[in-house]
């Protein structure tokens, strides 16, 4: 969980971000934006958002919440990921090089964050022998966790 200073300094970056390229943050996207910050761990669908930001504000309408979030994806506030579940699921950002990982339950459908990065030697000998610079890179692993996996797997 993120403690309120931390929380006050992540909307701080994020409006000065927006309005960098002429946006603001309206009601709308700070109500959106504060669940994502509550809920960090937690790689929301866009349903997911919209009923914890309408809990707050009955009000908001679930194309607010998708334009939203695509506009927090266009900008790199979010980062929308797939793990191959039929939704796209978002979570912030962050100013690190690289992204962690998943792990994702074929099962019962659980991500589980994976922090390691052990790319790092992989990702030299693709730039040095490809003539290639290494921005980023997302590895899902599918499996089954330790609640749904049993010996006959």
């Amino acid at each position: 969980m993120v403690n309120e200073e931390e929380k006050k300094q992540k909307i701080r970056l994020i409006e000065e971000k927006l309005r960098e390229k002429e946006f603001k943050l309206t009601p709308q996207r700070r109500a959106t934006l504060d669940v994502l910050i509550e809920n960090q761990s937690k790689h929301l669908s866009t349903e997911d958002v919209y009923e914890l930001v309408k809990s707050k504000y009955p009000n908001i309408g679930l194309a607010t919440i998708y334009r939203t979030l695509q506009l927090f994806d266009d900008f790199d506030i979010v980062k929308k990921l797939n793990f191959n579940d039929g939704c796209y699921r978002y979570e912030l950002s962050e100013d690190e090089r690289h992204q962690h990982h998943h792990l994702i339950c074929i099962d019962c459908g659980n991500v589980y964050e994976f922090d390691d990065d052990l790319l790092e030697q992989l990702e030299h000998k693709i730039e040095k022998d490809n003539d290639f610079q290494v921005t980023d890179h997302m590895v899902k692993f599918f499996g089954y966790c330790k609640n749904c996996k049993r010996e006959d797997k």
